[in-house]
């Protein structure tokens, strides 16, 4: 398999699960995230089951289609056993940690944000750590809930390597910065040259 990074040539990947687990690993040195290794192993196995696309869209009548994620959410509540309410909520919370932190960028032309996906993604993860029992997972699932934003940093690292940013970053990533908080888009943001600021109406909300 060949990766592209950036604007640089593909890269030729042998194994994409050692691809992922090496990427992830520095990204959170990079960004300063402290994750347990159970749920650094978890983050690297949702990226490889999602890098195969079948497994994050669907087939409908009217093509492939990624499933909302309120529909998922609407799943989870009728659910029929405990079991399948879980496995809901955490393709909700997969997919929205998948797709907020390699497709930020595409969010500016959508109806929904990503602090949407945050938003709904930490809380699937949030209601998993308190009902699911089953070894590490409750405290992988605790720990994503908790530390969801700066996970979608780091998965923006591993998006973004080497990507050079232009002029037209500049104003998304400073939407993002509004919406979220988000350190890394504020460190790219000064290293643009540009010193983000928070609207006085923005941070009284």
């Amino acid at each position: 398999m060949a990766v592209t990074q950036g604007q640089t040539s593909p890269i030729a990947v042998t194994n994409l699960r050692e691809f992922f687990r090496d990427s992830v690993q520095q990204a959170l040195r990079k960004q300063h995230v402290e994750v347990d290794d159970h749920t650094e192993h978890y983050v690297v196995n949702v990226l490889t089951t999602f890098a195969r696309s079948d497994e994050l869209y669907e087939r409908t009548p009217e093509g492939v289609r990624l499933r909302p994620l309120a529909l998922m959410l609407a799943e989870a509540a009728e659910a029929p056993t405990v079991e399948a309410r879980h496995r809901c909520l955490r393709k909700l919370g997969d997919v929205a940690l998948f797709i907020a932190g390699f497709f930020a960028h595409s969010f500016a032309r959508k109806l929904v944000d990503i602090d949407y996906h945050i938003a709904m993604g930490g809380r699937a993860y949030g209601t998993l750590a308190d009902s699911v029992r089953a070894g590490a997972l409750p405290e992988v699932f605790a720990e994503l809930a908790q530390k969801f934003q700066r996970m979608v940093d780091v998965l923006n690292e591993v998006a973004e390597t080497a990507y050079v940013h232009s002029d037209k970053d500049v104003l998304r990533l400073y939407e993002i910065w509004l919406k979220t908080g988000s350190p890394r888009a504020y460190d790219i943001l000064r290293r643009l040259g540009v010193a983000p600021v928070m609207q006085a109406n923005l941070r009284n909300n």
